[in-house]
């Protein structure tokens, strides 16, 4: 679950009221310019019987071009940030953080598609799903051998992006529900950063050779 949050979170934005009346061309013209986003999330798990199985709720931060911050506050506290080297996943409760290099992470997932998408082209199967609940929906499938999701829909409403459905390869379906989204915000200097706090366990490895994509200045 930890990573299908990861996958969801850099592929979060918002819609431009002008866009073209198409899903892929709301996101091509959300992406351009694009530096930095935030918003609250509603996030829902169905079994593979369809029925809810796990309901949080918190906030999101992204900032170009692959720096995030997770942060679920309700019913219990999760803090997942990407700070453009590696993971951090932090569970306050069980005073453990998990940490493993950004590079392995993003590998045929849809994080960078705010940033790149020539990569949603190479990564990816796109297809327009029409229009579905009052909304314009695309799908993207990975190409991957060995992908980590089924599917992943993000369906645009009048405002914008106001919904992200994804199933996983265990035939669990996640539905994601978007509000008060800012685009372009001023956010704080450290909020891709992460420290694991005085006491806290610390699980996995950063490897210094691997596949790990630095942000640039």
């Amino acid at each position: 679950m930890r990573s299908f949050l990861f996958t969801a979170a850099l592929v979060l934005l918002a819609l431009p009221a002008h866009a073209a009346d198409s899903a892929r061309a709301r996101l091509d013209a959300f992406a351009k310019g694009l530096s930095a986003v935030s918003a609250h999330f509603a996030q829902t798990v169905y079994d593979v019987n369809g029925q809810p199985a796990d309901s949080t709720e918190g906030s999101l931060a992204l900032s170009a071009p692959r720096q995030f911050r997770w942060e679920t506050t309700r019913p219990y506290k999760q803090l997942i940030v990407a700070d453009g080297m590696h993971v951090w996943i932090y569970d306050p409760e069980l005073e453990q953080v998990t940490v493993r290099n950004q590079g392995v992470e993003e590998s045929h997932s849809p994080l960078t598609v705010l940033t790149d998408l020539g990569q949603l082209d190479r990564e990816f199967k796109v297809n327009e799903q029409g229009n579905r609940d009052g909304r314009l929906w695309l799908r993207l499938k990975s190409t991957a051998k060995d992908p980590q999701f089924e599917y992943a829909d993000l369906g645009f409403g009048p405002a914008g992006l106001d919904r992200m459905v994804f199933k996983d390869t265990l035939g669990n379906r996640t539905e994601i529900r978007f509000s008060d989204w800012q685009r372009n915000p001023r956010l704080p200097a450290d909020a891709f950063k992460f420290t694991p706090p005085k006491g806290t366990d610390v699980i996995g490895d950063i490897t210094p050779d691997a596949e790990v994509h630095p942000l640039k200045d």
